[in-house]
């Protein structure tokens, strides 16, 4: 039956199931690329932290310690190159997920409240929307494409799952046309700290709260990170949003209702990942490399990369010089040599054809999902 009468979508990942037995039936076992999790050690700061608070018997806050968003603010002042965030412009979340499947409910949206959000996306913008009983509309980069009623707009740079960059043109330009007509915009940036193609590994993946963006005005801007990807701490559900004070009170206020509170020792935790730059740096590079051996093998097995797909956690991949291959046939090609993707499709009608090659597994299996696929030839010939 429909959640509360708003029709979801079935869970994509529910269907790979198929694929996943196919894949597991390999001699050398499967190499799962197929999801984001993290699968390398959490770093020793966070655990420490975590470790030294876990005596609370009293229950947290709702918009976080002191500590914590101080935190926020000196991360984004020296990761980000965003100098003018406030303590009370942050609100730690419990994972961003839950902050992109509930905002648009949060901000009061319903029928007839149009949500864009980019063609090739993660489910859960969509699944937010129909949550709230608003309509989703799938849109390019260009905003004078866009629908006039628009109440929300959804940003992913660098995005899930084809890994491109929004410029700070391209971001400036969004935000004037949001404020223009009183939208409000929401960037997911948890990817933010992946770039691997320049200009972005020199000068960083820009944020929606970059002075350059905003005018120097946070008003009806919105930034989430999640620590889940830069800290391997996907398990303690490390995130927070950033950005107009206007909007984080509120926002707070319906979480303080409904008991929406980060755990005390996670609060701690996140304090002090954030504060420490070499694991990130670490495990940034721990990715570059898995990258550069996914890359060479994807390329020696007929698949073609995205040109733009330059960041984030992700290879955005389809069969070179053979449009008529669909994503799902990528699919079952793979796994049948043990290896295990996500079709485009769970992206959206914009990625037919595509296929979504994860970073996450460890050295060992991307390694010998690598070596399989420098083995296979072309898999479509």
């Amino acid at each position: 039956m429909p959640l509360y009468g708003r029709s979801l979508p079935d869970f994509p990942w529910d269907s790979l199931a198929p694929a996943k037995v196919r894949a597991a039936a390999h001699p050398g076992g499967i190499v799962d690329l197929s999801v984001g999790t993290p699968v390398d050690p959490t770093p020793d700061v966070a655990r420490e932290a975590l470790r030294a608070a876990a005596d609370a018997p009293g229950y947290p806050t709702t918009v976080g310690t002191l500590a914590l968003r101080q935190a926020v603010v000196a991360w984004f002042r020296r990761r980000r190159g965003v100098p003018d965030v406030s303590t009370d412009g942050v609100l730690p979340t419990i994972g961003s997920k839950e902050m992109v499947g509930l905002l648009p409910a949060l901000l009061g949206l319903g029928e007839g409240d149009v949500v864009v959000h980019p063609r090739a996306a993660y489910p859960t913008y969509d699944v937010g929307a129909r949550l709230a009983g608003a309509t989703a509309v799938p849109v390019d980069d260009d905003p004078a494409t866009w629908p006039e009623n628009v109440r929300l707009v959804w940003l992913n740079s660098p995005g899930n799952p084809d890994g491109h960059v929004l410029s700070v043109d391209q971001l400036r330009r969004v935000v004037a046309w949001a404020r223009e007509r009183g939208a409000v915009v929401a960037s997911d940036e948890c990817y933010a700290e992946l770039p691997w193609a320049e200009p972005w590994a020199s000068e960083g993946v820009p944020s929606l709260l970059d002075p350059r963006v905003t005018g120097g005005s946070h008003a009806g801007l919105l930034a989430l990170y999640s620590l889940s990807k830069q800290s391997n701490v996907a398990g303690y559900r490390a995130a927070f949003v950033a950005g107009d004070p206007a909007l984080i009170g509120p926002l707070t206020e319906v979480r303080k209702h409904i008991g929406m509170m980060m755990p005390a020792p996670v609060q701690a935790a996140t304090a002090a990942a954030l504060a420490d730059d070499d694991h990130v740096d670490t495990q940034r590079e721990r990715y570059r490399a898995r990258r550069a051996q996914l890359v060479d093998a994807v390329e020696s097995a007929g698949l073609e990369l995205d040109p733009n797909s330059v960041a984030g956690l992700y290879l955005w991949a389809r069969a070179a010089g053979r449009p008529e291959i669909g994503s799902w046939q990528i699919v079952d090609a793979l796994a049948a040599h043990g290896i295990l993707v996500a079709p485009g499709t769970f992206y959206g009608g914009a990625g037919e054809g595509m296929v979504r090659i994860g970073l996450t597994g460890t050295d060992e299996r991307i390694g010998e999902g690598a070596r399989r696929l420098r083995a296979s030839g072309p898999l479509f010939r």
